[in-house]
């Protein structure tokens, strides 16, 4: 396998990644970011925990998709979460009408 070839292999899994991303998006109320992951979500709990003069913090997901091209299960039912790093939670708008 060429360069080019795995190149354009790993081109079209992250234009699938986006297309799968784009049909499930509206099925989700928050978007949650850590330094790691990218994650869709219905259900986000946040706890900040301090240990040892470090501060943390400890995320549940439930009902969770996962941004990762090589995932093969993308869908998962509840995740957790330890990160040392900002976490940016965004509620989802959802519109008042679908055509």
């Amino acid at each position: 396998m060429s360069a080019d070839d795995l190149e354009n292999y790993e081109t079209e899994l992250e234009l699938d990644l986006y297309r799968e991303y784009r049909d499930v998006v509206s099925l989700f109320s928050y978007v949650v970011e850590t330094e790691r992951r990218f994650y869709l979500a219905n259900e986000v709990e946040l706890k900040p925990r301090s240990a040892g003069g470090e501060v943390f913090f400890e995320l549940t997901l439930t009902d969770a998709w996962v941004w990762d091209v090589y995932r093969s299960a993308r869908f998962v039912a509840k995740v957790n979460i330890v990160t040392f790093k900002d976490v940016n939670i965004e509620e989802l708008t959802k519109p008042d009408m679908t055509i």
